[in-house]
């Protein structure tokens, strides 16, 4: 069985080779995410940047955002998420959006 730091040191190889695969972005971000969360957030958020349409990343990246103490990063990430979602007619990754928005703002998503 791999040790997270081989699979990160794995990772950021595949990340040298290619470092436009949103994949090997997301599992870097992922992989970061419990040890070094600065690292965690410049990797969720080139996500954001170069792929909006990798729907993944929106869920996990407002939640970090939520960890920080930065609600309105968080918001943004979780509407885009579900729009971006919407618009891919992928439900199951909306509703999971939804419901945390909902959780941590405390109502209900209203499409604009």
């Amino acid at each position: 069985m791999e040790t997270p730091n081989s699979r990160l040191t794995q990772l950021l190889a595949f990340y040298q080779e290619d470092p436009t695969d949103p994949f090997t972005l997301y599992a870097i971000a992922t992989e970061y995410r419990a040890t070094q969360v600065e690292k965690a957030r410049f990797f969720y958020e080139k996500l954001l940047a170069e792929h909006p349409d990798y729907v993944g990343t929106y869920y996990h990246a407002a939640s970090l955002y939520v960890q920080l103490d930065e609600p309105e990063l968080a918001k943004q990430a979780y509407q885009k998420g579900m729009q971006v979602s919407r618009q891919q007619g992928q439900q199951h990754a909306f509703a999971e959006l939804q419901q945390a928005y909902n959780k941590f703002m405390g109502l209900d998503y209203e499409d604009e």
